[in-house]
């Protein structure tokens, strides 16, 4: 789209990842009104913060449940696998 994002959050019920309300677009609160998903988390490094959009509250995630990030190396590599498959 061309716009640049603040932060990134992700759908604790499906995993749709989406810019914050903090960004011009707010994706991930788009999402929570398409859906009704009502659960995000950070999904930015050493963050480990969850929020609730029913019942407006944050909530501290153990590190079991923090979403994890590819790291760059994975992610150039399976854009990579991608493009050469068939």
């Amino acid at each position: 789209m061309g716009a640049l994002w603040t932060e990134l959050r992700v759908c604790l019920t499906c995993g749709h990842v989406g810019c914050c309300e903090d960004s011009k677009h707010t994706h991930a609160l788009k999402h929570f009104q398409t859906t009704g998903h009502p659960m995000i988390a950070s999904f930015e490094r050493n963050e480990t913060w969850s929020w609730c959009y029913v019942h407006r509250r944050y909530m501290e995630l153990t590190s079991a449940l923090t979403p994890r990030r590819r790291s760059l190396l994975a992610s150039l590599f399976g854009r990579r696998v991608q493009r050469e498959s068939p």
